[in-house]
């Protein structure tokens, strides 16, 4: 019995390479100063996944901003512009990580999607017929070795060639087989090199076989690696797995020459049932067992009970995925003791491993007595009057009416916007002064009136900036807000709220999710005094902002003691409160945004309904069902791929979506035309992630790609999500480039000139 796990947090307990990694955007340290922090960073994760006693301890799970563009990175598959351009490597990498604008040149960034069923964000490769897959060495072995050196032999990780090319978007010269030869070629050339080193095992992360899996799909993994395992040499190769279970191909990999797989017994509904078929005397299973999504503590006799039901002779106790997707340690947080004793975060979840361990074998028996007590009682009381409101929920609690075309009607008439209107998505730059005010009002040094002054001096400035712009929709800026999520769980009953739980979403963006503890209500309002004072200010519409219940939900760490449909009906509760309190208060535009819907939608399809969408649209449609015709709802949605539930999102039935779409280059625009759209729409015209200015032609020439194929009556202009960690001068400089195309473009429809 030996321990292991996929993946480990590397931000640091301290974001230091968050900080460290933005310095070096701002020239403030250089490439040698920032490849050191990274190489400490790497050196303090080995160690105390050593003294943690774990036995097996990945390596190359580590990145500057994404593993995926590592991976392309790592086997040359550059777009030949970056390839070409007179930059270090390092701003290769970040060129294509957030874009350039410079001397040697003009790049947009790749485009950006969410990591399966997680607010992780990964790059998305660009493959075309100039795209050569070759290894050439590099960050993986130089991590390997540099493990070596401390006495630490690791196993190397790799995202797996299925799902390289299944996450990769390839132009239409080509297709996925064409990129074979190369890739088998890349992959044997990278295992020679990391066994030479003294390698013992690779982790090759195949997550992608978790989806449903077509014949033609099982038949070239089938092909691919028995190819490449035939020339595996001297290590052994661990097959990775997560997110859900590997049915469809299950007997096909046993047959294959693995000597580990690694299967999800959290998310793998089926992964117990298919090991109970069968599992072969001479591989070993690693089996996830403890929880890489989820901060709450193991149950060990469940885990130990299902262990002892597994019929294997090797076996490695893992973590369902990378802890990637945990804060890093429950230490540093202030949480009472009868609290704090229910979590585990990365570093707990170490201590979990072992303590399964030393239970498996008999030992320390005193340790399931006491992590037994944890679950002997309720945590937290029920709150029913709370679950009586919610039981008394009947179909057309879920409905508004009037429908939506009548609504249309009313709202045109009521707002009287010009063709085009233009909007952004909610936040604006949350500058030094900004978060300065925020730490100053929490440490006492500054008064909630002297706060409360500083935030409406914020909101007069930029309103009179988007009145001038000539915005027709506005936006308070959300300077009172740390996060879209947390500042409504301060404000709602049953939240939790770590100091130091920061967990990646991309990049260098670090998000803190709250928890939910107990049932959630409205324990006051919550953005009304903000979006009122806004309003205040001036005749043009300013959009309440809210977060929707499904993105609240999806990004807290949810309860596992009540379902999460339970959960999301008690938060659409509280938020229907708050939308009714902001219309009595006249706003007239509201936008209730639900960027995370698609986070966890089951990642097989059969299960998309019955286990998720036949409740999370609904919790929407609670959030708003019961506002005024005149009141106009509007939605947006991130980072994802809508294209498949484009139906369901209709049956959200607001009155406006905005998508990002300018990232991942207006993919959507088709699949909304295909599937007749009803609901009015703002693609995004430009991507927030990248520091770069979009040219106003840039965004004329997106308008004109959306006037296309979406009727211009329908249309709306945003950028594509809220601009909160964005700078002040490129955001200023991007939205007037917007205003200004969008202008433009209405003189080309013919609408008239007065709109200057």
């Amino acid at each position: 019995m030996t321990t292991t796990i996929i993946g480990f947090p590397r931000i640091g307990a301290q974001r230091e390479l968050k900080f460290a990694t933005e310095k070096y955007f701002r020239k403030q340290i250089t490439a040698t100063e920032l490849t050191q922090i990274g190489k400490d960073l790497r050196k303090r994760h080995w160690l105390e996944l050593q003294n943690a006693g774990i036995d097996q301890i990945p390596s190359n799970d580590f990145s500057f901003y994404d593993n995926l563009l590592d991976t392309a990175f790592l086997f040359n598959a550059l777009p030949a512009a970056i390839a070409n351009a007179p930059l270090s490597d390092f701003d290769k990498y970040f060129a294509l990580a957030r874009g350039y604008q410079g001397s040697a040149g003009d790049f947009k960034a790749w485009p950006m999607k969410k990591w399966f069923n997680t607010n992780y964000h990964y790059l998305v490769p660009q493959l075309t017929n100039n795209t050569a897959f070759r290894y050439h060495g590099g960050k993986i072995r130089d991590e390997f070795l540099e493990a070596k050196e401390l006495g630490i032999t690791t196993r190397p990780t790799i995202i797996g060639p299925f799902t390289l090319l299944q996450l990769s978007e390839l132009d239409d010269t080509v297709a996925a087989e064409d990129f074979t030869q190369d890739l088998l070629t890349a992959y044997v050339d990278l295992f020679s090199d990391l066994a030479a080193n003294g390698a013992e095992w690779i982790q090759i992360d195949e997550p992608s076989l978790v989806y449903d899996l077509t014949d033609g799909q099982i038949q070239w993994v089938c092909d691919f690696y028995q190819q490449l395992l035939s020339k595996k040499g001297a290590a052994k190769i661990l097959l990775q797995t997560y997110f859900g279970d590997i049915r469809d191909i299950y007997h096909q990999v046993l047959n294959l020459d693995f000597d580990g797989i690694g299967l999800d017994f959290i998310e793998g509904k089926e992964s117990k049932k298919l090991v109970e078929s069968g599992f072969p005397a001479d591989k070993v299973l690693f089996a996830g067992v403890v929880n890489g999504k989820n901060i709450w503590r193991n149950n060990y006799q469940q885990t130990l009970n299902l262990l002892q039901e597994l019929p294997v002779e090797k076996l490695v106790l893992s973590t369902s995925c990378s802890l990637l997707h945990v804060p890093y340690t429950v230490a540093t947080e202030q949480f009472k003791p009868d609290i704090k004793k229910h979590f585990a975060f990365a570093n707990e979840k170490l201590t979990e491993l072992n303590e399964l361990n030393l239970l498996q074998q008999n030992k320390q028996l005193d340790l399931l007595q006491k992590n037994q007590q944890l679950f002997a009682t309720p945590r937290v009381e029920e709150n029913l009057e709370l679950h009586h409101q919610i039981e008394k929920l009947t179909e057309t609690d879920f409905v508004r009416k009037p429908d939506f075309e009548e609504r249309k009607k009313q709202q045109e008439n009521a707002l009287n916007l010009p063709l085009l209107p233009t909007t952004t998505i909610g936040s604006f730059p949350q500058t030094k002064p900004v978060k300065h005010a925020r730490v100053a009002l929490r440490k006492g040094e500054i008064t909630q009136d002297e706060y409360d002054e500083f935030i409406k001096q914020h909101i007069q400035e930029w309103i009179k900036w988007q009145e001038d712009v000539g915005f027709d929709v506005l936006v308070h800026g959300e300077f009172e807000r740390n996060d879209m999520v947390e500042y409504f769980g301060q404000h709602l009953s049953g939240y939790l709220f770590t100091k130091n739980g920061w967990v990646q979403s991309y990049g260098t963006r670090a998000v803190k999710p709250p928890i939910i503890w107990g049932d959630v209500s409205r324990k006051e309002p919550i953005t009304v005094k903000w979006s009122a004072y806004a309003q205040s200010l001036t005749d043009k519409p300013v959009k309440g902002m809210l977060t929707g219940p499904v993105t609240i939900l999806n990004w807290s760490f949810p309860r596992e003691d009540i379902s999460l449909e339970e959960s999301t009906l008690q938060i659409a509760w509280a938020i229907q409160a708050e939308v009714l309190d902001l219309e009595k208060h006249g706003i007239t535009i509201i936008q209730i945004d639900e960027a995370a819907l698609r986070e966890k939608l089951p990642l097989r399809k059969s299960d998309w309904n019955s286990e998720y969408l036949n409740w999370a649209i609904p919790a929407f449609r609670l959030v708003h069902s019961k506002v005024q015709a005149t009141t106009q709802i509007h939605t947006h949605m991130c980072y994802s791929e809508f294209g498949d539930i484009i139906h369901a999102i209709d049956q959200m039935d607001a009155d406006v979506i905005s998508f990002e779409a300018s990232r991942s280059n207006l993919e959507i625009l088709q699949q909304l035309q295909d599937q007749h759209f009803k609901t009015l729409v703002g693609p995004g015209v430009y991507d927030i992630h990248s520091p770069r200015v979009p040219a106003k032609t840039e965004i004329i020439n997106e308008l004109h790609q959306i006037l296309a194929k979406v009727p211009q009556q329908n249309i709306w202009v945003n950028p594509d999500c809220g601009l909160k960690t964005r700078g002040e001068s490129e955001t200023k400089a991007s939205l007037v480039n917007l205003t200004e195309a969008t202008r433009q473009v209405r003189r080309e429809l013919g609408y008239g000139q007065s709109i200057d």
